[in-house]
């Protein structure tokens, strides 16, 4: 289906949305289009044209609600590319401060209104994400964090998250899409369901060595069938000098991955000589635990629904001039904002 950018109701009635259609998530078509905007920015973009005033000249900026990690700008300049407006923006992964402007755009209001909601929730979502990967980072310190949050998201976005993690600071992304948006490699090895299949995690694991990529790290998991630290001994043993680690994500139902279970698991390995042997854990993580955990000696993690379920940073655009002359709502400062850390970027 070929879309038109909407400019009037006219053009919502006349948007029709197929039978057929298997996923409910804009496209990108849809999205460049303004199917995604609020109705009351089509509203406004008639209202103007009937006054004659949709060329009026404004510059509006964009402040972020809380500080954190400054993620979707990319995304954001891109629904802009192709309109006649000048913007200035702060980089991607820029640590930011409650009310900093993010971004100014100056340009007819009736141009670029339309992608308001779009370039506000792109920036939210994303810097909400970058933030918590950026805490479950910093809790790591040395040691490798990854994300894992696709399958707490609906698809459609779950690779904006990974790209917004990777972005706050995580070594590496499970999702495919979101690790190649990134410009990594995606991050991970098998779940419990091949071993399920498989029926023996040593089989699994032997077969994961044989068949995988040399450069595959050779990380297994110990925790579907047999007591972890039992298992563990028993494929590094197997593997010898092949085993890169293993990793505990020990059921909730079982207690999950608890700091006796960590102390135990690293020391049988270290009394057999298996000190070499790395120590991943993940399910329920956030930055206490990790940092609880990362002192007991694991050396990697892998995060999901903290980063995945993080409050996005709500951001707000305000008009702060209007045919050069300084405007603002009540409660707000008429004019520019001073932020020299803004680069024209458009």
């Amino acid at each position: 289906m070929d879309f038109k950018e909407l400019s009037n109701l006219n053009d919502v009635k006349q948007l029709k949305i197929n039978d057929n259609r298997n996923l409910f998530s804009a496209t990108h078509q849809e999205i460049e289009a303004g199917a995604t905007t609020d109705i009351y920015f089509i509203k406004t973009r008639e209202i103007l044209d009937k006054l004659e005033q949709s060329e009026t000249q404004v510059v509006a900026e964009i402040f972020a609600n809380n500080a954190g990690v400054l993620a979707g700008i990319d995304e954001a300049l891109n629904l802009l590319q192709q309109k006649d407006v000048k913007v200035w923006a702060l980089e991607e992964g820029m640590d930011i401060e409650k009310k900093e402007v993010v971004m100014r755009i100056e340009g007819a209001y009736s141009d670029f209104g339309i992608f308001e909601t779009a370039m506000l929730g792109t920036l939210s979502s994303s810097s909400g994400w970058a933030t918590a990967a950026k805490e479950c980072k910093e809790a790591a310190g040395d040691n490798s964090m990854l994300c894992f949050g696709a399958r707490h998201l609906h698809p459609a976005v779950a690779p904006v998250m990974e790209r917004a993690a990777l972005v706050g600071g995580a070594d590496g992304a499970s999702c495919i899409l979101g690790a190649k948006l990134g410009e990594t490699e995606p991050s991970g090895t098998v779940p419990h369901a091949l071993i399920l299949t498989v029926g023996d995690t040593l089989e699994v694991a032997q077969a994961y060595h044989e068949f995988m990529p040399e450069d595959a790290p050779r990380i297994i998991l110990v925790d579907t069938f047999q007591d972890e630290a039992v298992e563990a001994l028993r494929i590094a043993e197997e593997l010898e000098g092949d085993l890169d680690g293993i990793r505990l994500d020990t059921a909730s139902e079982r207690g999950g991955v608890t700091t006796g279970l960590v102390k135990e698991v690293r020391a049988r390995l270290d009394q057999v000589g298996h000190d070499d042997v790395d120590i991943f854990v993940s399910g329920g993580l956030n930055p206490s635990r990790i940092e609880e955990l990362a002192e007991l000696g694991v050396d990697g993690f892998g995060v999901g629904s903290y980063i995945s379920g993080a409050k996005g940073i709500n951001m707000t655009m305000d008009l702060k001039e209007i045919a050069g002359q300084p405007v603002a709502k009540r409660g707000r400062i008429p004019g520019q904002t001073d932020n020299p850390k803004l680069k024209r970027v458009l």
